[in-house]
């Protein structure tokens, strides 16, 4: 794996979000995979990475932080929108 660049605060903000209610979200991933999961927690690993933590049909799974595209919560309550996640660390 390459070396971890973790996400400003503002944008880390939006994924203490989805976790604390639970939202389901398009998760879209740097690598062009999108799915849809269940917002969980997030975690810091020994290492200083960061994750988020997802349940989905599958299971439950764990996403580096700086491998999310992007975010989209698909509750009708949702508090925000479509969050783009990679944009202010310059990986577009």
């Amino acid at each position: 794996m390459s070396e971890y660049q973790p996400l400003n605060c503002d944008q880390h903000d939006f994924l203490e979000i989805a976790c604390m209610h639970r939202y389901r979200l398009q998760v879209e991933l740097m690598d062009g995979t999108s799915f849809v999961a269940k917002a969980l927690d997030t975690r810091t690993a020994p290492s200083k990475e960061e994750f988020l933590t997802l349940e989905t049909d599958e299971g439950r799974q764990e996403v580096r932080l700086d491998r999310l595209l992007a975010i989209t919560p698909l509750d009708q309550d949702a508090s925000f929108g479509r969050v783009v996640l990679a944009e202010d660390n310059g990986r577009l």
